[in-house]
């Protein structure tokens, strides 16, 4: 997919050089006290300033839950670790 030109201008610098990528994203809660919590993925369309760096997407539904409350949802791309023994 090509990136395209996205003509709202950036909401941190005022740019109108913004353009639409898709990413691959994972998310980590923070601090020690969390990692046993789950990583969860989300593959978003994402503006990205190409003047200073802002990126903005939305998170989808099942994710954001998953961020509420530190539990896997069915449905939603998370990975829960593990170790091998």
């Amino acid at each position: 997919m090509s990136a395209k030109t996205n003509s709202t201008p950036c909401k941190s610098c005022q740019s109108g050089n913004q353009r639409t990528f898709t990413g691959e994203i994972a998310i980590h809660f923070p601090g020690l006290k969390d990692l046993n919590k789950p990583i969860v993925w989300v593959f978003p369309r994402m503006s990205v300033c190409l003047d200073c760096g802002l990126a903005e997407f939305v998170v989808p539904e099942k994710e954001l839950e998953v961020l509420r409350t530190g539990v896997p949802v069915e449905g939603a791309a998370v990975w829960l670790g593990g170790t091998k023994k």
